[in-house]
């Protein structure tokens, strides 16, 4: 009898001692979530951003996506991390310290959460990875690709760990009560805000907007968005960093999101157009998906539904203002679909977040006019910070390398001229 109580007194002490630790489930989905957003750049995003662009210039997208993912992860080790979720002392407000450079004082048995801080900072670091990439959409088919490297490591330093600092790393913006579940403010605003002002200092491409520019093959970028739906249940359900109710509920409104962001979609092109098109499909699928991601794990399905549903419309409109009517070249739309996307979500998150909506109410009890107002100065501060410094770092490139292609280049396409290879053999 005794044997018994001491054996049931020992398995009720190490599951406490477990249930206060690292959680074998946690680290499970996280580590699972982890490679889902890995996945979403390395393929999902570059055979998306591959497939609509000319066919002389898909293997420089290809290749542009692949160094980000290796050079970001380098620097994410180097100081990215550090400087993300660091202790910056008196400057915690707005940067993190060097504390933990190389991912000094990160072990084995480290804990951040229920997690292994090693297999946090890999999460962190496939957003790092991708967040730049978003950003080639704004400079294709024209950018040296020194400049392209040069720019994506100086931004991510500069723009993406002081803003990623101060929504998640425990910032002024955090303090302030900012929600940005999984990078309304942090990965698409940012991105959206850097690709719109790449594409002004760099120019439109030559013939832009008289020549028509059409995607060359659809179908590896349909391939490639099916990779980012996918992987986005782990950009946003992994954000909870637990395997949760949060989790799950992050991933059902994602995909809810997504459908809508879709369906308005190709609703408005068979209104305006009188034909549904692919490229409007995918489109209108990630406009879903940015724009559901700072409100994933705040709101619940009918919020979620609202918000892709808006998603579609806004940027949808969004998309045509910036082409046809400012006439912008930013190629594949990340400004009209991330940064849109990203602010009407992030706006949005401070009204579906609030529990006393009925069929719409989130998670949160929250008062939704002072919400949307704290939303508000996140969106407009990093709007302003990030625009800002992206302008000084493009500045900064094109005096040391050269921001981009002659004239001469750029008709022969960037596959040749700055790889010496083509992306088809024919």
């Amino acid at each position: 009898m005794n044997k018994l109580i001491l054996l049931i007194g020992g398995l009720l002490l190490s599951q406490s001692a477990y249930a206060e630790g690292i959680s074998g489930a946690d680290t499970a989905w996280i580590m699972t979530a982890t490679a889902l957003v890995l996945f979403m750049t390395l393929p999902g995003l570059s055979l998306f951003y591959g497939g609509l662009v000319r066919s002389k210039n898909v293997l420089s997208v290809l290749m542009q996506c692949f160094t980000i993912a290796c050079v970001m992860s380098l620097l994410w080790l180097l100081v990215g991390y550090s400087l993300a979720f660091g202790d910056g002392g008196s400057l915690n407000a707005f940067i993190g310290g060097l504390d933990n450079v190389l991912l000094a004082q990160i072990g084995e048995d480290t804990e951040s959460g229920t997690i292994p801080e090693s297999v946090f900072a890999l999460f962190q670091m496939t957003f790092a990875v991708i967040t730049p990439a978003l950003i080639v959409g704004g400079f294709a088919e024209r950018m040296r690709f020194s400049a392209v490297v040069l720019f994506s490591s100086a931004w991510l330093i500069l723009v993406y760990a002081p803003i990623c600092h101060w929504v998640w790393g425990g910032g002024w913006l955090s303090d302030l009560g900012v929600m940005d579940f999984a990078g309304g403010i942090v990965v698409h605003i940012t991105a959206g805000v850097a690709a719109l002002v790449a594409a002004m200092v760099l120019g439109n491409r030559k013939g832009f907007p008289n020549q028509a520019m059409p995607p060359h093959n659809m179908t590896l970028s349909i391939m490639g968005a099916g990779m980012l739906w996918v992987g986005w249940f782990g950009f946003n359900g992994g954000s909870a960093l637990a395997a949760n109710g949060d989790a799950g509920m992050a991933m059902l409104v994602t995909h809810i999101s997504a459908a809508a962001g879709a369906c308005t979609w190709m609703l408005l092109e068979r209104i305006n157009h009188g034909k549904a098109s692919a490229l409007g499909a995918v489109t209108g699928m990630v406009a879903g998906l940015g724009t559901i991601t700072p409100a994933s794990g705040f709101v619940g399905p009918g919020g979620g539904l609202i918000i892709g549903l808006s998603a579609g419309f806004v940027c949808y409109y969004a998309t045509g203002y910036i082409k046809r009517t400012l006439k912008i070249d930013d190629s594949l739309d990340v400004f009209p679909v991330h940064g849109v996307g990203g602010i009407l979500g992030t706006l949005l998150t401070g009204v579906f977040a609030s529990n006393a909506l009925g069929v719409f109410s989130g998670q949160e009890d929250i008062v939704i006019g002072a919400q949307v107002s704290t939303q508000a100065i996140g969106i407009v501060s990093s709007i302003v910070y990030t625009a800002v410094v992206t302008f000084g770092i493009l500045k900064v490139t094109d005096a040391l390398v050269g921001n981009r292609v002659d004239e001469e280049d750029e008709m022969q396409g960037l596959d040749l001229v700055s790889h010496d290879e083509r992306g088809y053999d024919i």
